[in-house]
């Protein structure tokens, strides 16, 4: 059986939207070189700004813009599924939603997933402090999405945090799992790992998480440590810091194994409501 292999893209964004596209579309032919059929962009891969108003001058209308473009020309021209890590797209007055679209290998735009879960932190033990409700308005609904691959389930960064979205993604047939994401040096190095493989085992699915990873003109730490998990919490690839790219396959008779041998989902006594 074909295994399709799954690529997830690691990035340092900068303020400037031209230049990151640019490295966005060097990273996906990359990974398409390598076999890749679905690629998944980090979290603000288009924009990462000197300050969070920064979004709203670069934000797009739906269906048209400069980074909606380009993410429609990539998946053509490279043949590959793209998820489009996040970008802004115009909401209520003064704000935008955090968007991940999705692109099919034609270039056609299939999907849409607004991020739900808003970073407004105090980082524990340092000076950084993230508001992205200032800016940003709440999506209110999970995504989940038949592919040529299987069922695909979207989440953003801070939603790793929230096991109950997950669940619900599961209910609805989730067989694998793309997080592109902005994860700080600091919460990075305490969570990130633990999180992204929590949520595979939980759900007994591949993740494809794609992080950001570097240091940002604007003076901000990511961390990195990108990865593909299976659906047992095997990291199967992953990339500690800086740009590049990381890959797997997705083996379906390997979940389907697992999902019989151990059938957690099937032994759950709550349900979602």
């Amino acid at each position: 059986m074909n295994k399709p292999v799954f690529a997830a893209v690691q990035m340092a964004s900068s303020p400037n939207v031209s230049a990151n596209l640019i490295e966005a579309e060097r990273l996906v032919a990359q990974a398409a070189a390598r076999g890749a059929r679905l690629v998944v962009l980090p979290e603000n891969f288009a924009i990462m700004g000197m300050g969070e108003a920064d979004k709203l001058e670069v934000a797009e209308d739906e269906g048209k813009g400069p980074i909606q473009e380009a993410l429609a020309r990539m998946a053509d021209k490279h043949k590959v599924w793209i998820v489009g890590g996040t970008m802004p797209i115009r909401a209520s007055a003064g704000r935008v939603r955090a968007a991940c679209l999705l692109y099919d290998a034609g270039g056609r735009r299939v999907g849409r997933y607004d991020k739900i879960h808003l970073f407004d932190v105090n980082v524990p033990g340092t000076e950084e402090r993230y508001q992205e409700s200032n800016t940003i308005e709440a999506g209110v609904s999970p995504l989940v999405m038949d592919t040529p691959f299987g069922r695909l389930g979207v989440a953003i960064c801070y939603d790793l945090r929230f096991p109950e979205l997950f669940r619900q993604m599961a209910e609805s047939g989730m067989d694998f799992l793309a997080v592109p994401s902005a994860f700080t040096a600091q919460t990075g190095a305490a969570h990130w790992e633990l999180l992204v493989r929590a949520r595979s085992v939980e759900n007994l699915c591949f993740t494809v998480a794609a992080n950001q990873g570097g240091f940002h003109v604007n003076g901000r730490e990511t961390f990195g440590h990108s990865m593909i998990v299976d659906p047992w919490g095997k990291i199967m690839d992953s990339l500690a810091s800086g740009s590049g790219v990381v890959c797997a396959e997705m083996d379906r008779e390997r979940l389907e194994r697992v999902r019989v041998a151990f059938p957690a989902l099937e032994h759950r006594r709550l349900r979602c409501i």
